[in-house]
């Protein structure tokens, strides 16, 4: 009973689509502009950066509240059921049709709290491509990479070495199309500024 009731807590707060809400909040479907995604990325490109900045806190204490429920109830286990359903949830909302975001921002809750030592670092590498580059995509990507690398150097236990597989692959494999870009320079960047263009993840 307990792992249902994680699986079902962690999907449904994962689900809740932020970045959607905030597009209705300023009248418009986000879906419909940018690159279509629900992300943090996209709502900054659409709607600015302090809508986007409260989607990415929001998103990312999904993740963070669905890992922290999962292990105050059965542990390490639990808690990256938790992670997994609210990733999950996030990736392919109901409430959507199953269409969400790409899970950078609520894998970042999670791995904050699993590891806040991998999570700092992992926040480094993702300012300094994003700021260096300007492409968002590639600081997720290799930010997902470098929390894999770094559970696995660090010996965490099976659970959280399972979720890291997991979750890497799942943002990295979402990224797919952003990935087809960059190999072809087609990729955008980001600005601050707010428009409609292609390339947003989240």
């Amino acid at each position: 009973m307990e792992w249902f009731k994680v699986g079902i807590f962690g999907y449904l707060l994962g689900a809740i689509p932020f970045g959607y809400l905030a597009g209705k909040m300023s009248k418009i479907d986000i879906r419909e502009h940018g690159s279509g995604n629900i992300g943090f990325t996209n709502v900054m490109r659409v709607l600015g950066i302090k809508p986007a900045a409260v989607v990415l806190f929001l998103d990312a204490a999904k993740g963070y509240i669905s890992a922290w429920y999962g292990y105050a109830i059965g542990g390490e286990s639990l808690a990256v059921l938790g992670a997994l359903a609210a990733m999950s949830g996030h990736t392919w909302p109901f409430a959507l049709r199953f269409k969400g975001g790409r899970g950078v921002a609520t894998g970042f809750g999670i791995i904050l709290f699993f590891s806040y030592k991998i999570t700092l670092i992992a926040l480094l590498i993702w300012l300094s491509i994003v700021y260096l580059t300007r492409y968002v995509s590639l600081g997720s990507i290799t930010s997902a990479a470098f929390v894999l690398a770094a559970m696995i150097l660090t010996s965490k236990s099976l659970p959280y070495l399972i979720f890291s597989i997991v979750g890497a692959t799942l943002v990295i494999v979402r990224h797919y199309e952003n990935i087809k870009r960059l190999l072809k320079g087609q990729e955008n960047k980001i600005s601050f500024k707010v428009s409609a263009t292609k390339g947003g993840e989240g």
